[in-house]
């Protein structure tokens, strides 16, 4: 097993080919078009929340080690599916259900995400 620290080289649109180091959490880099420098990002596994088979949230660890004009701090990459639906009573309670769940889930990632930025298990 190496000890280098893990590296991906990415095509990008203004610089050619950009090495990186590679976090431990990053699921890869799937797409190979290339982008501008300052967008490279890594990305890790995506968390789908859901509400009878709907997305309602995507969250993810994500690091932008590049940027300029965010954060080049790890956090967490969070996006909202936009669900719309007409819901009778009691779907409007099994929404509710589904968010109280869906929050309970963010708690546990916002926790994961502490111990990684606390320097812990990747």
């Amino acid at each position: 097993m190496s000890t280098e620290p893990r590296t991906v080289t990415l095509p990008t649109i203004d610089h050619g080919d950009v090495t990186l180091p590679e976090p431990a959490w990053c699921a890869g880099h799937p797409d190979p078009r290339p982008q501008y420098r300052t967008d490279l990002a890594h990305y890790g596994p995506e968390h789908r929340l859901t509400f009878n088979g709907a997305p309602l949230y995507r969250l993810m660890l994500v690091q932008s080690p590049l940027a300029e004009r965010m954060s080049r701090d790890l956090c967490a990459y969070v996006e909202e599916s936009g669900y719309t639906g007409s819901l009778d009573p009691a779907g409007l309670y099994d929404l509710a259900a589904a968010l109280d769940a869906a929050a309970d889930q963010m708690r546990a990632f916002a926790d994961q995400l502490a111990v990684v930025l606390a320097g812990g298990a990747e």
